[in-house]
């Protein structure tokens, strides 16, 4: 066999091999909470589908308003895939008020049927972010996670992003698809 034809056959079995499997870490339990609109979000709505989850608040001076433009990156770059969802839950229910999430969810025009930014209890956002997400309590908003979460159609956490990472949006958006792959 010749040395070109030799590689050429190797190299396209390489390509053949599928990607691996993105890990699973945890499953997220059902959770009900106030979205922007003002209507009570059940987390059922979620199932099924594959989501991104951050923590921030509307005050925040620091990676907030950086890791909500990479939110709505994410949602243009998959914008071809209609089940996605982005879920963004604040870290300081006191002043994120239905009515102040939707003045900032205009900020970054952000669709509710798509991207639903959540206050409710503060035990329920401990639970959801320490327990649920492992990122920590929102006890203090200063010191929130900077990640993003991947989420997959059955509520199984599959993916941590830094959001300050070069690359990360779309590694995030290529996991994206490759979970789509997975479940189709």
């Amino acid at each position: 066999m010749r040395p070109a034809a030799a590689v050429a056959i190797v190299l396209s079995l390489a390509g053949c091999r599928e990607a691996p499997r993105l890990p699973e870490y945890g499953t997220v339990p059902a959770f009900q909470l106030t979205s922007q609109t003002g209507e009570v979000f059940d987390s059922s709505v979620l199932e099924g589908k594959i989501w991104v989850a951050d923590f921030f608040f509307t005050t925040c001076a620091g990676p907030c308003p950086r890791m909500s433009a990479q939110m709505r990156q994410v949602g243009k770059r998959a914008q071809d895939l209609p089940d996605l969802r982005l879920v963004s839950f604040t870290v300081d229910p006191e002043h994120d008020t239905p009515e102040v999430l939707a003045a900032y969810s205009k900020r970054f025009q952000a669709s509710p049927e798509r991207w639903v930014f959540l206050t409710g209890p503060v035990e329920t956002l401990n639970m959801l972010s320490f327990d649920s997400f492992k990122l920590g309590r929102v006890d203090n908003k200063d010191e929130h996670s900077t990640r993003f979460v991947l989420v997959d159609r059955r509520s199984r956490i599959r993916g941590y992003y830094t959001s300050w990472e070069s690359g990360v949006i779309q590694q995030l958006v290529d996991d994206i698809r490759s979970l789509y792959r997975e479940s189709s």
